[in-house]
Parts: C-alpha cells; sequence; structure tokens
C-alpha cells in the first residue's frame, strides 16, 4: 500500500492491530492508576507516518523520526505526540526541541483521553527557530521548550479526525508576495 508506512500487507495488519490493544491498554492504565504509560511517541510515530504519507526511520539517533513521500519528498519529520486529558488542568508542552539542523519539519499530533488521535499539526524548523528565539528573550522560559498552545500557533493544521489530511493547508506564517 503505497500510503503506508511498511510495504508489507500482513505486517500492516498486525501492527495496527497492536496498535489498537496498545491504546485500549493504554487507556484503561490511566483509568485504573490515574499514571499514563510512556507510549504516547511510538503511537504518535506510527499514527503520522500513516495519516501523512512519512517512512519511518529505524535509527532514532538520526534526530529525526521520519522521512517525507509525495508532497513532503525527502523531508526530514520529528514527531511528536501529548495526549489532552479531559480531566488536566495543566498547560501541555511538547518539551524541548533543538533546531539543530536534523529536521525539517516537525509534526505534532494530539490524542483523545483513549490515545486516538484528533488533529495534527506541522511546523517547519524557520517557524520553530523563530518562536524559540522570541521565547528565549523573556525571562524565566525554559530553553527550547514550546508549550502545544504555541505550536499550534506557528503551525498548519495538517490533518483532523474527521477529514483525514486537510487538502488546503494554512499557513498563518508565510509571508504574502
Amino acid at each position: 500500500m503505497a500510503d503506508t508506512p511498511h510495504k508489507d500487507e500482513h505486517n500492516l495488519y498486525s501492527i495496527d492491530l497492536l496498535m489498537q490493544q496498545t491504546r485500549q491498554l493504554a487507556a484503561r492504565y490511566r483509568q485504573t492508576t490515574g499514571n499514563t504509560l510512556p507510549i504516547t511517541g511510538e503511537i504518535a510515530r506510527f499514527d503520522v507516518a500513516k495519516a501523512l504519507n512519512l517512512t519511518l526511520s529505524d535509527d532514532l539517533t538520526l534526530g529525526y523520526d521520519a522521512i517525507g513521500n509525495a508532497d513532503r519528498d525527502g523531508l526530514k519529520v520529528l514527531i511528536k505526540g501529548r495526549v489532552i486529558f479531559e480531566d488536566s488542568h495543566s498547560s501541555p508542552r511538547l518539551g524541548q526541541l533543538k533546531p539543530d539542523g536534523r529536521w525539517d519539519r516537525v509534526v505534532m499530533v494530539l490524542f483523545d483521553d483513549d490515545y486516538l488521535p484528533v488533529e495534527m499539526y506541522e511546523a517547519t524548523a524557520d517557524a520553530i527557530s523563530a518562536a524559540l528565539e522570541a521565547k528565549a528573550e523573556s525571562k524565566n522560559k525554559k530553553r527550547g521548550a514550546i508549550s502545544v498552545a504555541q505550536f499550534k500557533i506557528i503551525s498548519a493544521l495538517v490533518w483532523t479526525e474527521q477529514e483525514g489530511e486537510v487538502a488546503d493547508v494554512w499557513d498563518n506564517h508565510n509571508d504574502v508576495e
């Protein structure tokens, strides 16, 4: 299948099934214990690669998670995922992003309480660098850290649970010529 990150259809079915079971287990674990399992990153990699036609890298030391195909051909993509729990009162953060030239884009996927993808946002390295520089000028901000809300501002919505991949990607940080 051309629109999936895996070549073998049987392997894809097995991974789809495993991911479904992993989501259910993680949701039940949180409901039971109040704690989260550290599996959001792997689910995010799988979902983004499948939804946006990316090829996952097996080498996680490269500094990016996937290589783009089609419209994103050859772009190195870093993938971040966050579960937005309904009962959470905190402001979720993506953590530290290092604009070290190892990636061209960052895709953030937001999950619901059941670890199902709701939205995906994509930001360029330039947009992230500009946002991080602006944050560095303000006091008491962790270097390289960016909130989910700020990421949404500097990025484009590229996928929704209702529509799938968004055809007309808006980009609120491009200059009009």
